[in-house]
C-alpha cells in the first residue's frame, strides 16, 4: 500500500544522499562560510536566517543514517513496517536541522505527502506527527507547498478523529508560514474548518487542565492547534475577512475567557493581528474582548503581554475603546511594563505598551490617571531607546500628555527637552511627525521656549519643511507658530534663519492640503511682525495665497483666512487681493458650519473692506446677512471683526450716499 502512494508523485527521488562525497563537502562549505567573515548576502527573514545559520557538525552523525533507513523502510515495507517506521521515526529529535535533511535528501517528503492520502488513520497520524515537527525548516515548508500538501491536510480537517485533527492543524500552524500556503488553504476551505475547532465548551476552557477528562484534553488541544493555525493564517488580509465571515469573532471572545496559556496566547495573537481592521476592531469592542486583553495583560507570561498591549496599540484608536481601557484597569499595567526595567530589552513588548499608552493618552480622562501614575517621568526615561518604532510610541504618548500645562512643566522638569530636541536629527518620518508636534505643545510654555530656544530648536523644527513625508511637513509647520509667537525676539529670530522664509513661501506649491494648510496658519503667525510681512511680500506671497482661495476644506479655509487678514494690512496687498479676485470665494467661507471658519474669514474680510472695491465686491457677494448673524456670536473675535467689515462697508455706502445727494444738489 505504501509503495503505491509513494509512486503516486512522479517526482524523481534525488540521486544523492546525504552520504554521497559531495554533499558531505558541501556541509563543510557551509561550516567554513559561517565561521568567515563572508559578505555574501543574507536572509530577508529572521526565520530563514535562522535556520540557514545553523552550524552543521564536521561528521555527519549517525543519526542521519539511521532516519535514512526509516525512510526506506517506509517506501519499501508494508502497512505494519510503515506504522512501525513513522514510530520509530518520533523517536528523534526532527526538530534538528541535520535530521530533517535526512528525511529531506532521500526523497522522504514525497512519500510522507503521499501517506496523507490512504485510508490508515494510523499512518495519517504518524506522517502528520512528522510534518509538524520537520515543518519548521522553511525549506521544507516550501516543498510540501511544491508536493500539493496543503489541500491534502486541509481534507484531513474533515476528519472525525480529534487528533488527526490536531495534528492536521499543528502542521498548517507551520506550513502556513509560507504565503502561497496561506493562499492555498484559503482556496481550499481550510479557513471556516479550523474555526470550527474553536468551538470548544467555556468548562473546558475554565477548567485547569490536570482536573479535565481525556476527551476533554483532546478538544482543548484541538482548540490550541486550531488557534495556531488561524495566526499564522491571519497574516493575509483575505483571511481575516473570511475568518470574520466564517464567525470566528464570538469564539475569539469565548477563548480569551480561558485558563490555559498555550490557548489563549495563540488566540491573543490572532486577535492581534486582526485588530488592525476596522471591522475586527468594531467586533472586538462590542464582543467585550477589551476586559479579557485587560486582564491578561497582568499576566506573568511576557509572549502573552506582547500580544495584549499591541492588540491593545491597534484597537485604542477608537474612543470608546480608550474608555473601555481605562474603565477595566488596563492604564495601570501598561504603565507597569515602562516602570519594569528588566523588559526594556524586549523591544516588542515596549512597543505595544507605549504604542497603547499614546493612543489612550488621546482623550482627557485618560491622562489624568497617567498623571497619577506619574507617566511622564518614565516616558521621557525611555527617549534614549535605541528603537525608532519605540521612540515614535514615546513621542506620540508624550504630544498627547502636554496638551495640558501641568504635563509641559514636568517634561521640562524631568530633562526631557533636551532628549527631545536630540532626536530631531532622527530620519525616521514618523518620529519626526511626533516630535514636531510634542514641541509645539511645549512651545505653548514661556520657560520651556526659553530653553528650546538655548538648544536651538527652533532652527531643527524649520529643517524639518525640507523633509519629503507631507504629514512631517505640516506638523512642522503647525510648531512653528507657537515657536516664533512665543520666541524672546520672534522677528529677529525668523530673519536669522537664512532662507527659513522662502522655504515656507514655497510650500505653498504642495499638492498636500495638510501641508498648504499648516504653512498658512504659519505665514498668519511671521506676518504679524511687519519687517517679516514686508519679506513675505517680495516674495510673492498674496499670489500664491490667491491661488489657493477656492478650495472646499474647512482647516485650509481656517488658516488662509488667517494668511490672508495677516498679509492684507500691508502695503497696497488689500488692492491687490482683491484684483486677484480672493473676495468672493473667501465670502463663501462664511456657508461653513465651523465656527472657527467664521472668526478667521470674517477678519480677512475686516482687512479686506479697508479697499473700497473690495466692500463692493463683498455687498453683491451678499455678505452682509452673514456678518449680521456672526455679530451676535459669544466670540469676542468674530463678533469685532464682523462689526468692523460691516462699519467699513456701512461707511463706504454713506459716503456714496453723501456723494449722489451732493450731486443732485449741484
Amino acid at each position: 500500500m505504501i509503495a503505491t502512494a509513494g509512486q503516486k508523485h512522479s517526482r524523481p527521488i534525488r540521486d544523492q544522499c546525504g552520504s554521497c562525497p559531495d554533499r558531505f563537502a558541501r556541509d563543510k562549505r557551509q561550516v567554513a562560510m559561517v565561521d568567515s567573515d563572508t559578505t555574501e548576502e543574507e536572509s530577508s527573514t529572521d526565520e530563514e536566517e535562522r535556520w540557514k545559520d545553523v552550524a552543521r557538525a564536521a561528521e555527519i552523525p549517525a543519526e542521519y543514517y539511521n532516519i535514512q533507513k526509516l525512510v526506506k523502510y517506509i517506501k519499501a515495507g508494508n502497512q505494519t513496517a510503515t506504522i512501525v517506521s513513522l514510530c520509530c521515526l518520533q523517536d528523534y529529535d526532527l526538530r534538528i536541522q541535520i535530521n530533517q535533511f535526512a528525511i529531506q535528501d532521500i526523497g522522504g517528503l514525497d512519500v510522507l505527502v503521499n501517506i496523507l492520502e490512504c485510508n490508515d488513520t494510523k499512518c495519517c497520524l504518524g506522517a502528520l506527527t512528522v510534518l509538524s515537527d520537520i515543518t519548521l525548516n522553511i525549506d521544507i515548508r516550501k516543498t510540501i507547498v511544491d508536493l500539493d500538501g496543503i489541500p491534502l491536510i486541509v481534507d484531513i480537517l474533515n476528519s472525525s478523529m480529534k487528533d488527526l485533527k490536531t495534528m492536521a492543524a499543528e502542521t498548517l500552524a507551520n506550513v502556513s508560514k509560507v504565503r502561497l500556503a496561506r493562499k492555498y488553504v484559503r482556496q481550499c476551505g481550510g479557513i471556516s474548518k479550523l474555526v470550527d475547532l474553536l468551538d470548544i465548551k467555556m468548562s473546558i476552557l475554565q477548567t485547569p487542565r490536570n482536573q479535565l477528562t481525556v476527551e476533554e484534553i483532546e478538544f482543548l488541544d484541538m482548540a490550541r492547534a486550531g488557534s495556531r493555525a488561524l495566526w499564522t493564517l491571519a497574516d493575509s488580509k483575505h483571511n481575516m475577512e473570511l475568518m470574520r465571515k466564517s464567525g470566528i469573532v464570538p469564539l475569539m471572545a469565548n477563548l480569551l475567557k480561558s485558563v490555559h496559556i498555550d490557548v489563549v496566547i495563540p488566540i491573543m495573537g490572532t486577535v492581534k493581528k486582526c485588530s488592525s481592521e476596522p471591522k475586527f476592531q468594531l467586533a472586538i469592542t462590542t464582543e467585550g474582548m477589551i476586559a479579557d486583553i485587560v486582564t491578561h495583560l497582568n499576566s506573568e507570561c511576557i509572549d502573552l503581554k506582547v500580544e495584549c498591549s499591541t492588540a491593545l496599540y491597534k484597537c485604542a484608536f477608537d474612543a470608546t475603546t480608550r474608555d473601555l481601557v481605562r474603565e477595566a484597569g488596563g492604564l495601570a499595567p501598561l504603565v507597569s511594563i515602562l516602570k519594569d526595567k528588566s523588559v526594556r530589552d524586549n523591544k516588542p513588548l515596549i512597543r505595544g505598551a507605549t504604542g497603547a499608552i499614546w493612543m489612550c493618552a488621546m482623550s482627557d480622562e485618560n491622562v489624568e490617571q497617567l498623571d497619577d501614575m506619574n507617566v511622564i517621568h518614565h516616558l521621557v526615561s525611555l527617549l534614549a531607546d535605541e528603537c525608532d518604532e519605540v521612540l515614535t510610541n514615546v513621542t506620540g504618548a508624550l504630544s498627547e500628555c502636554v496638551r495640558f500645562q501641568q504635563n509641559r512643566v514636568a517634561v521640562r522638569n524631568a530633562n526631557g527637552l533636551p532628549a527631545m530636541v536630540a532626536l530631531l536629527n532622527s530620519s525616521h518620518a514618523p518620529l519626526l511627525e511626533n516630535l514636531a508636534t510634542a514641541i509645539k505643545e511645549c512651545a505653548e510654555d514661556p520657560e520651556s521656549m526659553r530653553i528650546l530656544e538655548q538648544l536651538d530648536a527652533v532652527r531643527l523644527v524649520w529643517s524639518l519643511l525640507k523633509n519629503t513625508s507631507p504629514r512631517v511637513q505640516a506638523n512642522a509647520a503647525y510648531a512653528i507658530c507657537p515657536c516664533v509667537r512665543n520666541a524672546t525676539d520672534s522677528a529677529e529670530l525668523v530673519r536669522s534663519l537664512v532662507g527659513a522664509m522662502e522655504l515656507v513661501v514655497g510650500l505653498l506649491k504642495s499638492k498636500e492640503i495638510m501641508v498648504l494648510s499648516a504653512v498658512c496658519a504659519a505665514i498668519a503667525t511671521i506676518a504679524l511682525d511687519q519687517t517679516n510681512l514686508a519679506i513675505l511680500t517680495d516674495l510673492r506671497v498674496i499670489y500664491k495665497i490667491a491661488d489657493l482661495v477656492n478650495t472646499t476644506d474647512d482647516m485650509l479655509r481656517m488658516n488662509l483666512a488667517a494668511a490672508v487678514a495677516a498679509c492684507a494690512c500691508f502695503g497696497n496687498n488689500t488692492e491687490e487681493l482683491g484684483r486677484l479676485r480672493t473676495v468672493t470665494p473667501i465670502v463663501t467661507y462664511m456657508t461653513s458650519e465651523n465656527p472657527m471658519v467664521h472668526r478667521t474669514t470674517a477678519m480677512a474680510l475686516e482687512k479686506l473692506s479697508m479697499d473700497p472695491q473690495n466692500c463692493i465686491t463683498m455687498h453683491q457677494s451678499g455678505v452682509v446677512p452673514f456678518l449680521l448673524e456672526c455679530i451676535g456670536s459669544t466670540n469676542k473675535e468674530l463678533q469685532l471683526a464682523a462689526a468692523g467689515c460691516l462699519r467699513n462697508i456701512r461707511e463706504l455706502a454713506l459716503r456714496a450716499e453723501e456723494y449722489m445727494l451732493k450731486i443732485d444738489d449741484d
